[in-house]
């Protein structure tokens, strides 16, 4: 048979039976999954160095293993010289085995390089069930080349669940590993 991820295969034979008996639900089909992961870049400085986004599409597709996507301005701001279809950012959303090996190194190998790491905010839940995460520096990944880095920047990381409140969502998360802040 073909490879499943090491956090997929903990999902199934670990976190799922947890979590049916933690919330009594009487199927597994009851129990909360990943459905996605959102990762959004905003690249403002693209409107005056088209390098930058080129950059920031090439490294968020190094990071992530898929195609970045640019992201287009909906409205023209003047003060901003932005005209509507400008690209202003970068955007992947990851699903299935991408999204579990993403997941897997963004706890194991990225989260314990940020500096002064203590843990992520547990307030960041939308009550619908997704968790969304900053990141200041790309260079937490091990993926980026810390010598060819010109400019820092950050992303948004949403993870977007089946569940119907943030309590089964954040027990979910914290099984797959996130390290939230007691």
């Amino acid at each position: 048979m073909g490879y499943t991820p090491r956090l997929k295969e903990q999902y199934v034979n670990e976190i799922v039976p947890k979590l049916k008996e933690d919330f009594k639900y009487k199927s597994v089909m009851q129990v909360p999954k990943l459905q996605k992961i959102a990762i959004n870049q905003g690249a403002g400085q693209a409107i005056t160095d088209k390098k930058f986004l080129e950059t920031s599409l090439e490294e968020m597709s190094t990071i992530t293993g898929q195609k970045a996507v640019p992201t287009k301005a909906r409205k023209a701001v003047s003060n901003f010289k932005l005209r509507i279809g400008m690209n202003i950012g970068a955007r992947v959303t990851l699903r299935g085995d991408k999204m579990y090996e993403f997941l897997d190194r963004l706890v194991s190998v990225a989260l314990p390089r940020v500096r002064d790491f203590r843990g992520i905010n547990a307030k960041s839940f939308d009550g619908r069930g997704n968790y969304t995460m900053g990141i200041k520096e790309q260079i937490v990944f091990p993926e980026i080349n810390i010598d060819k880095v010109n400019k820092l920047h950050g992303m948004d990381i949403t993870f977007v669940t089946s569940a119907n409140t943030d309590e089964e969502a954040k027990a979910l998360l914290t099984e797959l590993g996130l390290p939230f802040k007691k």
